[in-house]
């Protein structure tokens, strides 16, 4: 994972994760909209994970 696709996980969690799907992105926003701690973790989690 780049330095850019992370700092966007910080900023901006669902938009960092539009590329890896529509069910990543809801579950991000989701966890995003319960808190921006839970949107972070959860955007990381998606980015690092390998297909």
């Amino acid at each position: 994972m780049s330095f850019w696709r992370a700092l966007l996980c910080i900023l901006l969690p669902p938009l960092a994760v539009a590329d890896k799907g529509c069910g990543s992105f809801l579950i991000v926003l989701v966890l995003t909209l319960l808190g921006w701690i839970p949107g972070i973790i959860g955007a990381m989690v998606i980015c690092t994970r390998k297909e």
